[in-house]
């Protein structure tokens, strides 16, 4: 599997999760491990482009897969993507927990949406279903995603 644009190779026991390989096998510990039920969305990851939640996915099932973790988000020179950025700026994180998933699982609605109709609040509501957060309200989130596709529309 490619795991943020790299090759990786290694053996994974039958019932191993994803997330497990990620955090453990390769010290991507940026995905979080909050219910292990699916309910949370803090382990999200991109697989193949979608997100996904890496606690229900067993490695062997991802094995041939281009995987991207909030490690390969940031450019190489560590400046934020466009959503992180916009989610800073509009305060869209505070304890930090959730944001790694948060930030895959928009990065997808971001990309879907570019070059189309900007995504309404209540799709972006609908969107964060799968992602718990104590502390933000959602409320900056929203507005950090809509300042994002608000750039990412004017930058193409």
């Amino acid at each position: 599997m490619k795991v943020n644009g790299v090759e990786e190779r290694f053996a994974a026991e039958p019932n191993e999760l994803l997330v497990e390989r990620l955090r453990d096998g390769l010290g991507l510990t940026g995905t979080k491990v909050g219910c292990d039920t699916g309910q949370c969305g803090s382990c999200v990851v991109r697989l193949d482009g979608k997100s996904a939640k890496s606690c229900l996915v067993l490695t062997v099932a991802a094995a041939g897969s281009d995987v991207a973790t909030i490690e390969g988000v940031a450019g190489p020179d560590g400046q934020l993507s466009g959503l992180q950025e916009a989610l800073r700026q509009e305060h869209g994180t505070q304890c930090g927990f959730c944001t790694p998933g948060m930030v895959m699982a928009l990065g997808e609605l971001v990309d879907t949406t570019a070059g189309g109709p900007a995504p309404t609040e209540p799709e972006i509501r609908e969107w964060l279903t799968g992602n718990l957060c104590r502390c933000t309200g959602y409320h900056s989130v929203v507005r950090g995603v809509q300042r994002a596709c608000a750039t990412s529309r004017q930058e193409g």
